[in-house]
């Protein structure tokens, strides 16, 4: 059976996210995003399921830093509604409860819940790792933020469903491979991600983007970042509608290597059906 690495243990959101995406796939749970990205390019795991942000929390910490430099491709993307929930060991209340831990990603998104009950909070590397201390410890005191399917992999009783702060909670991961792959057309259009750093010019990114307008290609992501530990140097992160192949995507994309010191494309998929619709509300 092909294998898919993903950062946390069984029970955590990238699990989770594995198993809606590639259920035909033997999760292979990893300490870290490197790690998973490792397993990937080492060929231990097939495929890679990388969370990159949260439509509450944001952009998930150093996460486009990794990508660019792994060596691997994007081939999809999986929009999970992320629905959060307060478990606890066999015989817990919600009054019993004083502490809830979970990653302070998923703190983030619930924290509206957590101050109206009035709960300390404990920083844990793992959503799914905190509920398996929970279960370790079965101390009704104790209680993590996590996903339901955690619940059952840990023994712990569902206290409370739906505590996001924000309907529609939704998490974006990248499905990476070491191989890109040009050769699919999406039913809902095609996704073209790169990584580029511009020339050294007066109004070098205005050019550099020009190209996109000019085309009609819409632009749905731009970020930067510092390289090399220096203020003056500065990479870019784009996510494009349409398919290298595409005439006005590939006109685009030889004008902004006419502007770019280096360009290189992260990889080309479908673009998901979460696009374009509205994500349900929590449940509960």
């Amino acid at each position: 059976m092909p294998r898919i690495a993903f950062q946390g243990e069984i029970g955590a959101y990238g699990h989770e996210a594995c198993r809606l995406a590639r259920p035909g796939h033997d999760p292979l749970p990893c300490p870290g995003f490197e790690d998973a990205i490792a397993a990937v390019r080492s060929g231990a795991a097939d495929l890679g399921m990388i969370a990159v942000e949260n439509s509450t929390y944001g952009r998930v910490a150093d996460v486009h830093q990794l990508l660019p430099d792994s060596g691997l491709f994007i081939v999809d993307e999986v929009f999970l509604p992320v629905r959060i929930a307060l478990l606890a060991p066999p015989g817990a209340t919600l009054e019993t409860v004083r502490r809830v831990r979970g990653m302070a990603i998923l703190l983030g998104q619930a924290r509206r819940f957590v101050r109206e009950r009035g709960y300390a909070t404990l920083a844990w590397s793992d959503n799914a790792a905190g509920a398996a201390e929970v279960a370790r410890l079965a101390d009704p005191a104790e209680a993590a933020l996590a996903s339901e399917i955690a619940a059952g992999a840990y023994g712990l009783q569902v206290l409370a469903r739906g505590v996001e702060d924000q309907a529609g909670n939704t998490t974006r991961f990248l499905v990476m491979a070491r191989e890109a792959d040009l050769s699919r057309r999406g039913t809902l259009g095609m996704m073209t991600s790169l990584v580029f750093r511009v020339r050294n010019i007066p109004a070098a990114l205005y050019k550099a983007l020009g190209g996109f307008a000019t085309n009609g290609v819409n632009v749905t992501k731009l970020e930067s970042y510092l390289v090399g530990g220096r203020f003056q140097a500065a990479q870019f992160y784009a996510e494009v509608e349409g398919h290298p192949d595409d005439p006005p995507l590939a006109r685009a994309l030889e004008e902004l290597r006419y502007f770019s010191e280096t360009l290189r494309l992260m990889g080309v998929f479908p673009a998901a059906r979460l696009r374009h619709e509205e994500p349900a509300p929590p449940a509960g």
